[in-house]
C-alpha cells in the first residue's frame, strides 16, 4: 500500500528527474550577487520565474537559466 508520503516522494523524483533545478544561494553564488537579488530579478520579469516544488521549496529550472543566459550574451 501506498502512502501519501511515499506518493510524494515519487512525485519529486520524477521532478528532479525531468530537469534541473537551482536555489537562490545556487543563483547567487553563480552570478557573485546576494541571494535575494534573483528573487528581485523575477520581480521585475527580468530573470526567469521560480517554480514552486513543494510548500516551502522553490528553485529556478537550470534550463531557463541557460536559455536567459544565452540570450542575454546575444544581446551584448
Amino acid at each position: 500500500m501506498q502512502t501519501a508520503a511515499n506518493r510524494e516522494t515519487l512525485r519529486l523524483e520524477r521532478i528532479a528527474m525531468a530537469d534541473t533545478y537551482l536555489s537562490d544561494l545556487q543563483l547567487a553564488t553563480r552570478y557573485g550577487v546576494h541571494r535575494a537579488t534573483p528573487w528581485r530579478w523575477a520581480q521585475t520579469g527580468k530573470f526567469p520565474k521560480p517554480v514552486s516544488l513543494t510548500p516551502g521549496c522553490t528553485r529556478w529550472k537550470l534550463s531557463e537559466i541557460e536559455a536567459w543566459e544565452a540570450a542575454r550574451a546575444g544581446t551584448k
